[in-house]
């Protein structure tokens, strides 16, 4: 589609940035498919191994002699899949490299319980009631506050809240396109953040387990590593976005004209929870303040049962190890009673019905996984992702670059690689094995290192054509705007991922490295072998 040209408009076709986006657009059209990606990986892995071990490459083993897994001759060499051995390794690890892939089981379980809350009405009600009672002073905040939190449901977020947003903006006589922005770069550009545990802190953290395994096969790393961090995210990312939109994004858009639009908009309704459904709320909100009330009784009290049985401390509990059993159980039980009192869901057959219906949409995931479970298997079988660490390691050691200020470049790269590779899961899967292992070797702990990741992964997805939902986004846009390009609508968004990426790395830095706080719940900030 030709997109027309705007003088006013940052996303003309001239000069360096509309060269830039079509150099982003044409380098992610040449990625192929995330599961051809990772099948075409793991096959480079095992080729580049044969290569790598024929001429025996090896490294300096970083860990202390008597720590478990250290070579007895102080070295680790990179081992070849390419041999009758190692086919064999491939041909049965293949099923337990899926199966045994941490964060498929974690995000399965987790997701059956926020799809009884979503199915149900209760995250959709929950969101409209916050952002339609809201007063004109704060529609802002709330609809980049709600964009945030309804990340624990990604689609509810993009599918409902966008769009709404664009309507209360008109309704209120703004220009809708900046309510579709706000809410855009809330559920988008804010996505890692949030008030509570969601499914990508399972998927993430699984991951990141795995990665640091190259360099300490007992090292834990759990769903709530980065809740701390990511609590008080929220609340930043929410100031931000209300302060870009009513600053920069709602004044370069002006007074909006009607004429602009695709379709007739005098249609347009807002519908705000009604009494039944307030009522609901309600219950669910009583049934949720319940069920947090009985889970503080297993972990506060000093015997609390669900406290390390050992030491009689949080850290390392079964409450933590288990801390995706009670996101199933604190989204499952308010949104059944949410459902029960609306209507929505009347047995059990409707919470199963709710739970299959979340889990069928969920095939291309379970396909990414297989090919991805592959790839992180080969690279640590071979020893590549720790032979990589070791001698990045030494790169950032000899350039100087093994202090906080480091997370800078690493925060950089992961939003430039966002452009192109924009799943979540995906850039993760390929990254961590490379990236944890280094930086825990110059001393960084790998839930710091995750948080990081995280920033840089969600800033930028506002600004990415390889974006899953934004094809979408530009279609609720043309709905306003009727000669939307794509350029257009990334300019519009391009000011949040610019403070977003400064604003939340100036946090990260002053709540981990000033401050000196955790990032989670027992997280370290420094790696102590």
């Amino acid at each position: 589609m030709t997109e027309k040209t705007n003088p006013s408009s940052a996303g003309n076709n001239k000069g360096w940035f509309a060269r830039f986006l079509a150099t982003v657009e044409w380098l992610g059209n040449l990625l192929p498919h995330p599961v051809t990606l990772f099948a075409m990986l793991a096959v480079g892995i095992v080729i580049l191994s044969g290569i790598l071990g024929y001429f025996d490459v090896a490294v300096a083993d970083p860990r202390p002699e008597g720590a478990k897994g250290r070579a007895p001759d102080g070295t680790i060499e990179v081992i070849s899949l390419l041999s009758a051995e190692g086919l064999q390794r491939i041909v049965t690890g293949l099923v337990t490299n899926f199966t045994g892939f941490a964060p498929l089981g974690t995000v399965l379980v987790a997701l059956l319980g926020v799809s009884v809350a979503e199915h149900s009405g209760l995250l959709s009600a929950a969101m409209r009631s916050l952002v339609m009672n809201a007063s004109k002073r704060m529609v802002t905040f709330a609809i980049v506050f709600a964009g945030i939190i309804s990340n624990t449901a990604s689609e509810l977020g993009y599918v409902v809240l966008i769009p709404l947003a664009a309507i209360i903006f008109h309704a209120l006589g703004r220009h809708p396109l900046a309510g579709l922005a706000a809410a855009f770069a809330g559920v988008s550009a804010g996505y890692s953040a949030n008030l509570l545990l969601g499914t990508v802190d399972p998927l993430l953290s699984g991951i990141t387990e795995a990665a640091a395994h190259m360099i300490d096969p007992d090292y834990t790393v759990g769903p709530e590593v980065n809740w701390y961090f990511m609590f008080i995210s929220t609340f930043l990312i929410a100031l931000m976005g209300t302060l870009v939109t009513e600053k920069i994004v709602e004044p370069r858009l002006g007074v909006y004209d009607a004429s602009e639009a695709s379709e007739k908009l005098d249609g347009q309704k807002m519908e705000a929870p009604n009494a039944l459904e307030m009522k609901a709320l309600k219950w669910a909100g009583i049934s949720f303040v319940v069920v947090c009330a009985i889970l503080a009784l297993t972990i506060v009290p000093e015997n609390g049962i669900l406290r390390h049985p050992e030491t009689g401390a949080v850290a390392g509990s079964p409450f933590l190890k288990g801390i995706v059993a009670f996101i199933f159980i604190t989204f499952a039980v308010p949104g059944f009673v949410y459902g029960r009192i609306s209507g929505s869901m009347k047995n059990d057959r409707d919470i199963i019905n709710a739970m299959a219906k979340s889990m069928s949409s969920l095939g291309l995931y379970i396909t990414l996984v297989f090919f991805a479970a592959q790839f992180v298997a080969f690279f640590k079988w071979t020893n590549l992702g720790t032979v990589l660490a070791v001698e990045g390691a030494a790169l950032l050691q000899h350039l100087g670059l093994d202090g906080p200020e480091v997370f800078i470049l690493f925060i950089a790269m992961c939003g430039l690689v966002n452009l192109s590779l924009g799943s979540a899961s995906a850039q993760w899967a390929v990254t961590a094995p490379i990236f944890v292992p280094m930086l825990m070797l110059i001393g960084f702990a790998p839930e710091v290192i995750q948080a990081a990741y995280r920033i840089g992964d969600s800033v930028t997805n506002v600004i990415s054509p390889m974006m899953s939902y934004f094809g979408l986004i530009m279609a609720m846009a043309a709905k306003y705007k009727k000669d939307v390009g794509m350029g257009t609508l990334i300019a519009m968004m391009l000011p949040y991922s610019m403070v977003f990426i400064v604003g939340w790395t100036l946090l990260f830095y002053l709540w981990v490295f000033v401050l000196g706080m955790p990032v989670g719940p027992g997280a370290a900030t420094y790696y102590q072998p």
